[in-house]
């Protein structure tokens, strides 16, 4: 028999949707889960294991942050001059002039380096990243996957094409997804994919849309966009182009599970029902979304209504525990309801939501859960809560009393990434310097 790992600990939860198992474990060979179970049984029953000791932790599912911006940890801090009318004014004043035009290649590549070590630290094992930066053309992607390949982290790239500065600028996007996709499936060695993206409905032409999820369609790959993240592109686009974003991709034929609809606060009731009724999926940043004034997204009603969606940090806050809080109470909050949002539900988003809404639940070794079969893509959390934990509020202590201080150990694809809360092959006080000195680069040229 090949010899395995057996991790055991405190807890083991291998689904939002399973009761957790006190004095759980999980055997692992090569990359794939093998067993689950109480601890003492799978040490028994194979003598010739590494056994890695959890005592005081919880075993969980690795987190899946769907939509980050690697490159916007850049800007956290930037010098903000006169005021920002509304998300229009933030997208067209900021944060389009100022941050996204000025971005070069060494200023992306400090950010994923530090973000990736951020990520890893907070627990999460797979990200889908967007790049927008005009000026970082062409080979941007690639440079991204050095850095992520160095760290082993499981990552989506994508540039996010846009006709906002040049149409020429719109095809260059397209074309570097492209060759990223090629790129990623030429590399077997490597976690790293690429998707086709594409910005909104009022920076890219119909016609590009539809060229672009042509390619999606040839490469079979998910299609991904910014989905009325504020109040201007639904009205834009029922100005401009005669009906509400989501029914302009209804009537391209971009709708449907290929389409990954990022945001999607602002929807109307129709474009609530074409998510549903088309199987679009959706990823959901509650942060994020009150950074920019957009609002808050119906995602207990999207849930309600079979919605596959996902949770993301939109790369403005990546601690994973403080995305889920800020998911478990703002639609508390806005409903007027103490049980809505329950934790459990918002783990799931965090683990196999996101990585249903990325597609990698559909793959021969699928991610999001700890069940046999399924890839080992985990984390231990601190168990030392500051009251007793018990199956009925396990998850409940996980959302609301633990922070990326509490991951120490992270696996991903069956090797260990961060050990002892030190993340493997990152040099964090080298990385904090590479990414002051871009972050100073880029505030000049702002």
């Amino acid at each position: 028999m090949p010899r395995g790992t057996i991790v055991v600990g405190d807890w083991l939860v291998v689904a939002a949707d399973r009761r957790p198992l006190e004095h759980g474990a999980i055997r692992i060979e090569g990359t794939v889960i093998t067993e689950t179970g109480l601890g003492a049984d799978l040490v028994a029953a194979h003598r010739d294991d590494t056994v890695v000791d959890g005592t005081g932790h919880v075993i969980a599912p690795g987190f899946v942050n769907a939509h980050v911006h690697l490159y916007g940890v850049l800007a956290h801090g930037i010098p903000v001059h006169g005021s920002l009318d509304g998300f229009w004014g933030f997208l067209n004043d900021f944060w389009w002039p100022k941050v996204e035009d000025s971005l070069d290649v060494p200023m992306i590549e400090a950010a994923t380096e530090w973000v990736c070590g951020e990520m890893l630290r907070s627990g999460i094992t797979t990200f889908y990243d967007i790049t927008e930066a005009p000026n970082a053309l062409p080979g941007v992607l690639h440079r991204q996957k050095s850095v992520v390949d160095r760290l082993g982290m499981r990552g989506i790239l994508s540039f996010e094409a846009t006709q906002r500065t040049s149409l020429q600028n719109g095809n260059a996007g397209l074309e570097e997804n492209v060759s990223a996709i090629l790129a990623s499936r030429s590399d077997s060695s490597s976690l790293v994919e690429a998707l086709m993206s594409v910005h909104t409905t009022f920076t890219c032409s119909p016609e590009f849309l539809e060229r672009a999820f042509a390619l999606a369609v040839e490469h079979d790959v998910m299609f991904h966009a910014h989905v009325n993240e504020g109040v201007h592109e639904g009205a834009w686009c029922e100005q401009h182009r005669g009906m509400r974003t989501l029914e302009l991709y209804d009537k391209l034929g971009i709708a449907g599970p290929r389409l990954l609809a990022s945001q999607c606060v602002q929807l109307s009731d129709r474009e609530e029902a074409i998510v549903a009724e088309r199987g679009v999926r959706c990823v959901h940043m509650p942060l994020a979304n009150c950074e920019v004034g957009g609002g808050i997204a119906k995602i207990p009603e999207k849930l309600t209504a079979g919605v596959t969606v996902g949770l993301g940090s939109d790369g403005y806050i990546n601690d994973f525990f403080a995305v889920m809080r800020g998911a478990f109470l703002l639609h508390k909050a806005r409903l007027l309801d103490p049980g809505a949002m329950p934790a459990n539900v918002v783990f799931a988003m965090a683990t196999e939501g996101g990585a249903r809404a990325l597609g990698l639940t559909e793959r021969p070794i699928p991610v999001g859960r700890l069940e046999v079969g399924w890839s080992g893509d985990l984390q231990l959390i601190r168990a030392d809560f500051p009251t007793p934990a018990s199956p009925e509020n396990l998850f409940d202590q996980l959302v609301l009393w633990r922070d990326s201080r509490h991951v120490t150990d992270v696996m991903i694809n069956g090797q260990w990434r961060v050990r002892g809360g030190e993340v493997a092959g990152f040099d964090r006080d080298r990385a904090r310097a590479r990414v002051h000195e871009q972050a100073h680069r880029l505030w000049a040229k702002a």
